[in-house]
């Protein structure tokens, strides 16, 4: 009777908590993970002490498991106490307090729509913030993922929205790494090879984006000489020049001596080691990214992927649209180049080859193609799961493209291919006007 009452059982209580956490606003998820880095912060030393894991697990103590799996209980227990069950308290109690709360429709439901996001996205930082202050590497990871969804969202707008291949954004990422890294070195270091600094050292937080705009729209200049050619022909040609591109790239810079050659590229002013500086250009980024493809030049640009000649006959100039979203593509690779090489504070030939290309073309098609959010999760994911296989070393060079493969097999267009995820911040303006507008009639 027992184990033939289980499964209804285990049904019932799934159920429960299902309706428990239905319709939950993303303010008080957000509240709930803020809880759960707190109690991290407050209890997570000692508790990882105390359950024999040592010092506090860097990345969720995931990556534990290949290098101790014998204290594999001992790692869901860390995860579930300092995680999972502080986020769904927290989550339960603010939502219970939110129903209970009805002076008109709240606060938050009164802020404009702008707000509203600033603030989420504001709540979404802070929780990275504190999370990441554990140590230095989770600080350092949440930095290059946030590179990482740059480049995978601009090399969407080619791969997805466009519909052609491209495998140069390791090169566009060299050339905006460099023309950062000169302008920056040059203005506010003492190099050997360009001499004392031009500018005030306190100058530097404040030149840096300009150095990244200027670094991204000389990768967009240089992204020209595979514009022009590789647009006057169609197929497979754009993938075949932009090969050529990265490895002219990347043999150039090897050639030249006052660059370090080979050897590589420092001295970079410490500009981005805070957080804040990647979140914001990742937030502008995402922003440019979704306005672009849902604007008439966007819609265009799927225009011409969908049926190029159909395009023409309803007068797309279908040779500008593909350069603007190449040339896109390569300001925004660039811009990322340019953080990149300012977090790692080196940068050589030898980080930008073809595995760097592979690495984001790997996050693109995880994700999904013209999907903006599908670049988001896809990248997040392949961090993720980059991180805690790091213990496998070079294996897990072997296990990712499997799983990426069995990805693949099973969804052919990506974990979010041609959809987007419904954000509820991005839509409570209107669900709210709804209910006002509900109780005026009501009224």
């Amino acid at each position: 009777m027992g184990h033939s009452d289980a499964p209804p059982q285990a049904r019932g209580w799934w159920q429960r908590l299902r309706a428990a956490y239905r319709d939950v606003p993303i303010s008080a998820w957000l509240v709930g993970m803020a809880a759960a880095v707190l109690v991290e912060a407050f209890i997570g030393y000692d508790l990882a002490y105390w359950l024999g894991l040592g010092n506090l697990p860097s990345f969720f103590g995931l990556s534990l498991i290949f290098k101790r799996w014998q204290q594999l209980p001992a790692i869901i227990a860390f995860i579930v106490l300092v995680y999972v069950l502080p986020a769904l308290v927290a989550t339960y109690f603010v939502r219970r307090l939110a129903a209970r709360w009805r002076g008109g429709l709240g606060l938050a439901q009164r802020l404009p729509s702008w707000a509203y996001i600033a603030l989420n996205l504001a709540f979404v930082y802070l929780i990275l913030h504190f999370w990441a202050q554990a140590n230095d590497y989770r600080l350092l990871v949440l930095r290059l993922l946030g590179v990482n969804i740059i480049l995978t969202l601009s090399l969407n707008l080619v791969n997805g929205w466009m519909g052609e291949f491209s495998v140069s954004v390791a090169g566009f990422m060299a050339v905006g790494a460099y023309v950062a890294s000169i302008l920056m070195v040059w203005g506010f270091a003492d190099d050997k090879v360009f001499g004392p600094p031009v500018f005030p050292e306190a100058w530097a937080p404040f030149f840096f984006p300009i150095a990244l705009i200027i670094a991204g729209a000389v990768t967009a200049i240089t992204a020209l000489a595979v514009a022009i050619p590789s647009f006057r022909t169609r197929g497979d040609y754009l993938a075949i020049i932009t090969l050529a591109y990265l490895f002219i790239v990347k043999s150039s810079i090897e050639n030249l001596d006052f660059l370090g050659g080979a050897r590589g590229f420092m001295g970079q002013p410490k500009v981005a080691e805070s957080l804040l500086i990647v979140f914001v250009w990742v937030v502008l980024a995402v922003w440019v990214m979704y306005n672009y493809v849902s604007s008439t030049l966007g819609k265009a640009t799927s225009a011409v992927r969908d049926n190029e000649p159909a395009a023409e006959m309803m007068t797309v100039n279908t040779r500008k649209v593909k350069i603007v979203a190449f040339l896109t593509h390569a300001f925004w690779s660039g811009v990322a180049g340019g953080l990149y090489a300012h977090i790692v504070g080196y940068i050589n030939p030898g980080s930008f080859g073809l595995v760097k290309s592979a690495e984001i073309l790997g996050m693109l098609y995880l994700g999904g193609l013209n999907s903006v959010t599908g670049s988001i999760l896809g990248t997040v994911l392949f961090t993720l799961l980059s991180e805690i296989l790091r213990p496998l070393k070079l294996i897990k060079w072997m296990v990712i493209p499997v799983i990426l493969i069995f990805v693949m097999i099973k969804r052919p267009r990506g974990l979010l291919g041609f959809q987007e995820i419904r954000l509820p911040f991005l839509e409570r303006r209107s669900q709210a006007d709804k209910e006002v507008a509900h109780a005026s009639a009501g009224d």
